[in-house]
C-alpha cells in the first residue's frame, strides 16, 4: 500500500481547500524538506552525515490544505540536504513531469490568468509552479510583500503542521530511529500512510487539530539549509502578480469574506 500520486482533480480540490481555508487561490500544496535522525549505519561513511552534525535520510513531502500529505519522498542521504535534492528527487520529477496540474485560470475576482502553484520555503528554488517568499530584507522594507510573505506563510504551515501532527501520532520520531536506512525508509512511508488514515477518521468527527494544537518539531526533525538561487522571469512575474491580488481590492474583499464566514 502506498500514498496515491496526486492526479489534476485531487490538485484541483486542493487548490479549492487552499482558497476557502487559507485565502491562498491556486495552491496546490505546500511542500518542506526535513533531516530525520538515524544512528550512524556501518560502513556508511560520510554518506549520511549531514550539515547539522548528526547522521539523517531526508523526507520530502507535500501537504495539502487539512496536512494529509499528498506525496512523499523518503530515504535520501542526509549529506545531500542542500536544497538540491528536491531537484535530484523522485517527487520533484514527478512534479515537474508525471504530475499534472490544473491548467492555469484567473485568479477569483480578476482576469489575470495564473498557474497552479506550490508552496515552499526558503529552502526552496523559485521558480513558475513553486513560490517561495521574499526575502526578509526586501519584506521588510515593502509592505506589499510583507503582505504577500504573510499569506504564503499562513498557507504554507500546513505542513509544518504536518509534520508536527506526524510526530504527535508516532513517537519514534523523538529517538534517532536505530534500524538500517532501509527499514527507516519502510517505518516513515508506513506512518505517513497510517497519518493520512487518521487525518481521514479526524475530519470526519469533531477531532481536527489547528495551527495552534501542534508542538514543536523534536530536535531529531531539522529543517533543510535556506538556499539562494537565481531565478527566472517568469517565476518572479508569477510571484508577483500573486502580490499584487493580495494587495488589490478584490484580493482584500475575498480576505474580508473569508473571516466574515469564519466568525459566522
Amino acid at each position: 500500500m502506498a500514498i496515491p500520486e496526486p492526479n489534476e482533480e485531487t490538485l484541483k480540490q486542493t487548490a479549492d481547500g487552499y482558497n476557502r481555508r487559507w485565502h491562498f487561490p491556486h495552491c496546490c500544496g505546500s511542500i518542506d524538506g526535513k533531516h530525520i535522525r538515524i544512528i550512524c549505519p556501518g560502513n556508511s561513511g560520510s554518506h549520511y552525515f549531514n550539515y547539522k552534525d548528526f547522521y539523517s535520510i531526508i523526507m520530502l513531502a507535500l501537504v495539502d490544505h487539512n496536512y494529509k500529505f499528498l506525496a512523499v519522498d523518503v530515504g535520501s542521504y542526509g549529506t545531500e540536504g542542500d536544497a538540491g535534492i528536491f531537484v535530484k528527487s523522485s517527487l520533484g520529477n514527478n512534479l515537474s513531469k508525471a504530475i499534472k496540474f490544473p491548467p492555469p485560470g484567473p485568479l477569483p475576482g480578476t482576469q489575470t490568468v495564473l498557474p497552479y502553484v506550490i508552496l515552499g520555503d526558503e529552502a526552496f528554488k523559485l521558480t513558475a509552479t513553486l513560490m517561495r517568499p521574499y526575502p526578509h530584507g526586501q519584506a521588510k522594507a515593502d509592505t506589499d510583500k510583507a503582505i504577500y510573505n504573510y499569506r504564503h506563510c499562513l498557507a504554507r504551515r500546513t505542513c509544518e503542521n504536518a509534520f508536527g501532527i506526524l510526530c504527535q501520532y508516532f513517537r519514534i520520531f523523538f529517538t534517532p530511529i536505530a534500524v538500517d536506512p532501509d527499514t527507516t525508509v519502510l517505518i516513515v512511508l508506513a506512518a505517513c500512510i497510517v497519518y493520512n488514515f487518521l487525518r481521514d477518521k479526524c475530519s470526519s468527527s469533531s477531532c481536527d487539530e489547528t495551527p495552534s494544537d501542534v508542538m514543536d518539531l523534536p530536535r531529531n526533525i531539522q529543517p533543510l539549509p535556506r538556499r539562494k538561487g537565481n531565478a527566472n522571469f517568469e517565476a518572479y512575474n508569477v510571484r508577483n502578480q500573486f502580490r499584487k491580488y493580495f494587495c488589490s481590492r478584490e484580493g482584500q474583499v475575498a480576505w474580508q469574506l473569508a473571516h466574515v464566514e469564519r466568525v459566522n
